[in-house]
């Protein structure tokens, strides 16, 4: 079981750290208000307030709704150009956590996935970024994204223009993460988070009374049949050392206890990495509703809707940050065997952009902060606060020198 580090924090430079008090009361403020996707209209107002205190800081609101963008250097002529890019919303979650004195003072919305971190991190290296901007070789752009957590605001904000004006040679993104602890970090080439699509699938048959099923074509049993069947898509048709998901999460048919119903739907959710492995799931469900309804009699349709495409890291990108990394967490604190089937929509940037989505350590089971995201009891350790601005600084660095 890895520990908390605290040693890099040790090679945290003066000026994060002389900033870290403010990141604290940023994060904590947004905590304490969390809105979710497109209804950060607060969170947007105080991010553009707190920008507007670094000189030399060009802030554009409103983008995409409740985006913000600010850039930093010349954003004309040579490169390198840098993308950073931080989510804002939060999710539909009560928070569980009255312990804390910034906790979400709004019914049923909370900062459980550390979107407030990553909003925070990102201002600090505004703030730093803008005292040395004269200085900086090529421009940086900060987008301060909505909706991450649904319906998405990365491809609203791509259509809105970030990439453009300038293009940006490179994009990159970082993750609070609590199962992984402080001090740590985990980074690989290739995906590192899941493509996801909704499942929409119903099952239609023939109603009638519970006491004469003859009479009737039961799409009750058959959806339990498809939901068994749909278990052995996964275990006995993906290759083993690839990874899939189907999972259904919603059913719903029929509404009293003595009749059978007309049709019965279900929702779930469909994740993967590779598209070969989209289009064999896609296939094999297929495959399964046909069989399904030749068995039943029932007449089975099945809906995917695209949701995130996966989070595919550039090798060069994932070279250069696992370089930083190990300068400022050492060799043994990186993991490279973290990949996640949650979704992203940091990916909609990497398809455009070469790029690297890196997950940072924020937990520490000594001090009972180790729920998983989503979690109603979820919370991070703030020191993650200057580690992500440093991490950040030193990866803007680097790529300024290639």
């Amino acid at each position: 079981m890895l520990k908390p580090d605290p040693r890099p924090l040790a090679k945290v430079r003066p000026e994060v750290k002389d900033l870290v008090p403010e990141m604290v009361r940023m994060r904590r403020d947004l905590h304490r208000h969390p809105e979710p996707g497109f209804e950060e209209v607060r969170t947007a107002a105080k991010v553009a307030e707190w920008l507007a205190a670094g000189d030399a800081i060009r802030v554009r609101t409103g983008v995409a709704q409740t985006g913000i963008v600010a850039d930093i250097g010349a954003s004309a002529g040579p490169g390198p150009h840098v993308l950073l890019r931080a989510d804002m919303d939060a999710l539909r979650v009560q928070e569980e956590n009255p312990h804390l004195d910034y906790c979400s003072v709004n019914p049923g919305v909370m900062h459980a996935c550390g979107h407030d971190a990553h909003t925070a991190i990102l201002i600090g290296v505004a703030r730093i970024l803008a005292r040395h901007g004269s200085q900086m070789k090529g421009s940086v752009r900060l987008v301060f994204q909505p909706a991450e957590e649904g319906p998405g605001g990365a491809a609203p904000m791509i259509a809105a223009g970030v990439l453009t004006n300038p293009r940006p040679d490179a994009a990159l993104g970082l993750h609070v993460w609590s199962s992984v602890p402080l001090g740590h970090a985990a980074l690989r080439p290739g995906p590192i988070m899941a493509e996801t699509a909704e499942l929409h699938i119903t099952v239609r048959g023939k109603g009638g009374h519970g006491a004469a099923p003859h009479e009737t074509i039961d799409p009750i049993a058959a959806a339990a049949q498809f939901i068994v069947g749909l278990q052995s898509i996964v275990s006995r048709n993906v290759d083993p050392l690839d990874s899939a998901v189907l999972s259904i999460g919603k059913i719903n048919g029929g509404s009293i206890m003595n009749a059978i119903a007309d049709a019965v739907t279900l929702d779930g959710t469909m994740r993967n990495y590779l598209p070969e492995t989209r289009a064999l799931l896609e296939r094999r469900l297929s495959e399964l509703a046909a069989g399904l309804d030749r068995s039943f009699g029932t007449h089975t349709t099945v809906e995917i809707t695209d949701r995130y495409p996966p989070v595919v890291n550039d090798p060069a990108m994932t070279a250069v940050a696992r370089g930083v990394l190990t300068g400022l967490l050492g060799a043994d604190n990186i993991r490279d065997d973290l990949r996640v089937m949650g979704g992203e929509d940091m990916a909609f940037y990497l398809q455009h952009v070469p790029g690297c989505f890196i997950f940072l350590g924020a937990g520490n089971s000594e001090r009972g902060i180790d729920h998983p995201h989503h979690n109603p009891r979820f919370d991070i350790d703030e020191d993650v606060l200057p580690l992500g601005a440093e991490l950040t600084l030193r990866l803007v660095e680097a790529l300024q020198r290639t």
